[in-house]
């Protein structure tokens, strides 16, 4: 019988010499658990592949997988994880990024909530952080709703932990559709629709659990600030977001409930109807309310894709 539950982290990296022993060295010091990192690099440059490889020779729980062409982008990398690493022998499947820095109780606290409460996947809210002194608290526990998971991700795809078995479907899924998986390009979204489409329970803690590192090279990040918003904009005015929302809800099956399909593939007036289903649709009141406002929006001007 196992002493700790043991947990397979899958880190995606890319040029992210500057933070990423800081972020391994809060991975290894995880208190309670047993660890393996599994890390697929995306042809890095900037000395990243160096550092990976000096802790591959005094960790042992650090492995890198083989060097393959240039992946292109988190989502795809992260991708690659799930369908080349093995599962079996581990109780879970946590995501981490290069550059955060996790709480100490990360993994622990998971694996304690995952079994009391019998769910499948857990993620959390994160204190965001550009210096030490300047920190914010991001929100992502709001009640969950019978379609958010079409329409956004439950959080920081870095605080992900799910369970083996869950992992192993979707690592099935990912093999099998591999063409069509890439297409997502946010991978937590698509990570979240698959568990909670399958009907399994998902938890998003209030308590943060990582400091989430914010600088000009995250290729998501917060969800702050005016340029911020104004690429919320243009990834709805130019038909993205619909558009990802409809290959997901395909992937997942989604797409085979009539409100789904009309709200979805129904054009005008399912953009309509879409906009009063609002409240169905994301978990936070101003996201709601954005979100109707852009379905109006997209019904009345029509979208470019």
């Amino acid at each position: 019988m196992k002493e700790k539950p043991c947990f397979a982290v899958l880190m995606a990296t890319y040029n992210g010499s500057e933070w990423l022993t800081e972020q391994l060295e809060s991975i290894l010091g995880q208190v309670a658990v047993e660890i393996t990192v599994f890390v697929s690099d995306d042809s890095s440059f900037d000395g990243t592949q160096a550092i990976l490889e000096q802790y591959t020779r005094s960790r042992p729980e650090v492995q890198i997988l083989p060097q393959i062409e240039r992946r292109g982008g988190a989502a795809a990398n992260f991708y690659r994880l799930f369908r080349d690493v093995d599962f079996s022998g581990y109780d879970y499947v946590a995501l981490a990024d290069q550059d955060d820095a996790w709480l100490p109780d990360k993994l622990i606290r998971a694996h304690q909530l995952l079994v009391a409460e019998r769910i499948s996947a857990y993620s959390s809210n994160v204190v965001a952080f550009w210096t030490p002194s300047r920190r914010r608290l991001i929100e992502k526990a709001q009640p969950q709703r019978r379609w958010d998971y079409l329409f956004e991700a439950a959080g920081p795809g870095c605080t992900y932990v799910l369970t083996s078995e869950v992992a192993a479907r979707f690592q099935t899924f990912v093999r099998t559709r591999w063409e069509e998986v890439c297409g997502v390009g946010l991978h937590d979204w698509l990570l979240y629709a698959f568990v909670r489409s399958h009907g399994e329970s998902w938890k998003i803690d209030e308590r943060p659990s990582m400091l989430y590192r914010q600088h000009g090279q995250n290729q998501v990040g917060v969800n702050m600030g005016f340029q911020a918003f104004m690429r919320r904009v243009r990834q709805v005015a130019d038909g993205w977001a619909i558009a990802q929302a409809r290959l997901i809800a395909n992937l997942v099956g989604a797409d085979r409930d009539p409100s789904v399909r009309q709200w979805l593939y129904g054009g005008r007036i399912g953009l309509l109807s879409l906009a009063f289903h609002a409240g169905e649709c994301r978990r936070r009141a101003r996201d709601r309310i954005w979100f109707a406002l852009s379905c109006f929006a997209l019904a009345i001007l029509g979208e470019r894709r």
